[in-house]
C-alpha cells in the first residue's frame, strides 16, 4: 500500500504524513528539506538554482519511489515525483526561471523515469487558499521560505487544480484545508482520517485474494 500526500508549498503535507504514519503505524518518507544543498541558494536566486533544485527532488523522489516498492511495506510519501514534473518545473520555465534547455532536459529525465514507475494507491490532495499557504508559512518560520512570492504561490495553486483535474494515476481524495486544522484539532483529524479510511477499504476490496 503506497499512499502520498500532494499539496503546494505550506498546505500541511509533513504533518499530515506524519498523524497519517502514526495512526496506521506504517512508514513515512519526508522530502528531504534539511539535506537539500540546493533550497536556500534557490529561494535568493531561482533563475540560477532552479534546475539543480529540481534535479535533486526528482533524483531523491525516484530513490524513495524505488525504496518503497522493493521493500514491499505500506508507506506514506510526503509529495510525489508527479508535483516535480507536473507543477514547480513548467512553473519556473513559464516564469522565465527556468531555460527552454534546462527544462526540455529535465524532462527528459522525467519521462525516462516515468516508464518504470506508477501512481500511488491513493493521492492525497490537500486543497488550500493562497491566504491559508502564507499564514502555514509564516506559521513554521522556516527562514529560506520568507522571500517567497504570492505570484509564485498563486501560479502553483493553479498549476495543481489543472494537474488534479486531469488525474488518472489511481484513486484521488481531495481535503479542503482552509477550514479545518488538523494539526490541533482532534475532531478535525478525525474527519480526516473517516474520508481517509473509507477510500483505503475501497482499496482492499479491490485487491486479489
Amino acid at each position: 500500500m503506497h499512499i502520498a500526500i500532494a499539496g503546494n508549498i505550506g498546505s500541511g503535507k509533513t504533518t499530515l504524513t506524519t498523524k497519517l504514519a502514526k495512526h496506521y503505524k506504517w512508514e513515512a518518507h519526508y522530502e528531504d528539506v534539511e539535506n537539500n544543498p540546493y533550497l536556500n541558494d534557490f529561494y535568493k536566486d531561482m533563475q540560477r538554482w532552479s534546475f539543480n533544485l529540481q534535479v535533486f527532488f526528482l533524483n531523491s523522489r525516484f530513490r524513495q519511489i524505488v525504496a518503497i516498492k522493493e521493500s514491499g511495506k505500506k508507506y506514506i510519501q510526503d509529495r510525489t515525483i508527479f508535483e516535480d514534473a507536473k507543477i514547480f518545473a513548467p512553473n519556473l520555465h513559464q516564469m522565465g526561471l527556468m531555460s527552454t534547455r534546462d527544462f526540455d532536459n529535465y524532462m527528459e529525465i522525467f519521462n525516462l523515469m516515468d516508464g518504470f514507475i506508477d501512481g500511488p494507491d491513493l493521492l492525497i490532495y490537500l486543497r488550500a487558499s493562497v491566504p491559508t499557504l502564507v499564514g502555514q508559512i509564516q506559521k513554521r518560520g522556516r527562514e529560506y521560505e520568507n522571500s517567497i512570492r504570492l505570484d509564485y504561490l498563486t501560479r502553483l495553486n493553479e498549476r495543481y487544480e489543472a494537474w488534479i483535474g486531469e488525474y488518472t494515476k489511481g484513486k484521488l481524495l481531495i481535503i479542503d484545508v482552509d477550514d479545518i486544522n488538523y494539526a490541533e484539532n482532534d475532531e478535525d483529524l478525525s474527519g480526516v482520517l473517516e474520508k481517509i479510511d473509507a477510500e483505503i477499504n475501497g482499496l482492499f476490496k479491490l485487491s486479489p485474494a
